[in-house]
């Protein structure tokens, strides 16, 4: 869950570097280094902390080499330090290497490299590398040979680039299960594990699949896939635009990207009503074929999973099929039926969560048929999967997930509607109006950035200073409290729990004392009567309440000390403007506690290891 980004050509590499790894700080800040080639020797240097610090030490130097690795880590193996940041480097300092991954039989490795007389000096895993490369080296391999060599080793996932003193000019680039692309330029060729590294320099790129691995130098790109044999690969360009990964005058990435969520509702929604009827061509899937799907699973990890909640309401309530969500990391362990008719729908905003990645293979051995929802054009999960909607978020820079969420929501909302009209149990001219009310909620999205932030500011300054949250719902409110109160823990470090309101009775109502938050979804539902009688058994135990609600609501104000109203939807659409002022609120109460909206601790955007 890490950032990688290298350079060879005939440009200084330094200040490459530093641009590259500012560009992906946001897949991980606990510390960063550079390995920059330099009279024939490696310069190495690593700072704890976030990029900054990297380039101000090395803001001391003036490095003219034009070949060099950089990264910036998010811990697994060894604590945020100097000594375990990227990266490392040989006995010899002759070799160095950064690696985004897991590598599971690190220990064996390391045991049997210190028994042949490597010393190590970190306790990260990624260090067994280099010296692999080393042992193979000393054998007579050159670089490229030897990396080979050392990813045959290699149990777990990884993205590597390699340079050595011995070859100057020359980096080697290979992958399994993390992701890695090669940007091609006329000055020379970019490694990175995200596109976003490179755009500054380059459309063109090439994404590694597993197995392949680059040997790039000034004047030659050479390609090698996973049997060892050359190959001439296919070159994507990219067309999107680097400002998305600018602020463009907010003041925080987080805010800015809860303000592109109109824009990521109409763009998901664009042509996807054709001749008056749900068209999802990436399903892959036949209308005879979609109409033999007996279960659905969504599997799916953290806020994605939350949409997975939201889409069970809706593929069970329109298309009358079982629908599970299920958390992806259990997924896979715990033996779940799967047959040919079952569809499984892995949705991950990068596309690489590793969880996800497992569950998927572990469905298409077992027969499923498998739809990916994602935000990055040929992510693994795009990859893997029989078909894929992409949710047309564009870059989301701040770890916690706003923009991507309602991507997702609105995308698996259309895949009810489109099993729904499949199976006949919405009539079209149903699906049509509910399309339309679903595209309505752009509007009604801008409506409340425009008007709900008085309220919610006043809500976050009541609640800044408590221990503890509670969030409750029912029905889709339910799912949407589950998100709102991941968004508060995620970063604002306010611990909260979300709970259906009907549960509160049965264990959570005990937290509540005088000053209590309890943030509920209150909109007008269904359920809504039921949700109110929660609220009062919550006020007669001194809870402070917080209110979602629907606006002309004039009951909902005798049962909450604050009250944010949103437009009327219909409930099965509520989750995408309810989700709103949550977000909001979460923003406004870690800013008020002093935290980094953008870079929450301990998270990294991209989670690539299990």
């Amino acid at each position: 869950m890490c950032g990688i980004v290298g350079y060879t050509g005939t440009r200084p590499v330094q200040n490459i570097l530093v641009e590259g790894l500012s560009r992906l700080e946001y897949r991980g800040y606990d510390s960063a280094g550079v390995a920059i080639e330099q009279d024939g020797a490696l310069q190495v240097i690593h700072r704890k902390g976030k990029v900054g610090s990297l380039a101000h030490t090395l803001g001391h130097f003036d490095f003219s080499g034009t070949c060099g690795i950089g990264h910036t880590r998010w811990a697994t193996h060894g604590r945020p330090s100097e000594a375990n940041a990227h990266p490392h480097v040989s006995c010899d300092g002759r070799i160095a290497v950064v690696h985004n991954g897991i590598i599971e039989n690190f220990a064996e490795l390391r045991e049997e490299l210190e028994a042949a007389g490597h010393a190590f000096s970190s306790e990260t895993d990624t260090e067994v590398i280099p010296h692999l490369i080393e042992e193979a080296c000393r054998e007579g391999a050159d670089l490229f040979q030897a990396v080979r060599e050392a990813a045959e080793r290699l149990i777990g996932a990884y993205a590597i680039a390699a340079v050595s003193a011995e070859e100057p000019g020359v980096l080697v680039a290979a992958r399994k299960d993390s992701p890695l692309v090669v940007g091609l330029a006329d000055d020379g060729s970019y490694v990175a594990s995200d596109i976003i590294a490179v755009l500054d320099a380059t459309r063109e790129v090439v994404v590694l699949s597993d197995g392949d691995v680059a040997k790039l130098s000034p004047d030659a790109r050479e390609f090698y896939n996973a049997r060892g044999e050359r190959f001439q690969p296919e070159v994507a360009h990219v067309d999107w635009d680097v400002d998305v990964a600018e602020k463009g005058g907010y003041p925080d990435f987080m805010l800015k990207e809860i303000h592109e969520q109109p824009r990521v509702i109409r763009d998901t929604l664009a042509g996807r009503l054709v001749n008056g009827a749900l068209a999802i061509d990436e399903l892959d899937l036949s209308v005879e074929e979609l109409n033999l799907i007996d279960r659905v699973y969504v599997i799916a990890c953290g806020t994605s999973y939350h949409a997975g909640l939201i889409a069970k309401n809706l593929v069970e309530g329109w298309a009358r099929i079982p629908c599970e969500c299920e958390v992806a990391s259990e997924f896979r362990y715990r033996n779940p039926i799967i047959t040919p008719t079952t569809l499984v729908v892995a949705v991950s905003q990068s596309g690489e969560t590793a969880d996800t990645l497992a569950a998927i293979r572990d469905a298409r051995v077992k027969g499923a048929r498998v739809f990916g929802i994602t935000n990055v054009v040929g992510s693994p999960v795009a990859r893997e999967s029989d078909g894929v909607i992409y949710t047309k978020a564009n870059k989301e820079i701040a770890v916690a997930s706003t923009k991507s969420f309602l991507g997702q929501v609105v995308s698996l909302t259309l895949l009810a509607l489109l099993l729904a009209q499949v199976k006949g149990k919405l009539k079209m001219n149903q699906v049509r109006l509910l399309f339309r009310e679903l595209a309505d909620t752009a509007d009604q999205v801008e409506r409340i950035l425009l008007e709900c932030g008085p309220a919610v500011d006043a809500a976050a300054q009541a609640c800044k200073d408590a221990a503890s949250a509670l969030f409750v719902g029912r029905g889709m409110g339910a799912a949407i409290a589950c998100e709102g109160a991941l968004k508060l823990k995620e970063i604002s470090y306010l611990h909260a729990e979300a709970y259906p309101a009907g549960e509160m009775k049965h264990g959570p109502i005990a937290l509540i004392d005088e000053g209590f938050p309890v943030i509920a979804v209150a909109t007008k539902s269904p359920v809504y009567d039921k949700v109110v009688s929660n609220l009062q058994e919550a006020k007669a135990r001194g809870a402070m309440v917080v209110a979602v609600a629907t606006e002309g609501d004039e009951e909902i104000g005798r049962h909450a000390d604050h009250v944010v109203f949103i437009p009327k939807v219909r409930d099965a659409f509520s989750a995408v403007t309810a989700s709103v002022p949550l977000q909001l609120f979460a923003r406004a109460i870690a800013l008020e506690r002093g935290c980094d909206v953008d870079q929450p601790r301990n998270l990294a955007k991209s989670v690539t290891v299990e």
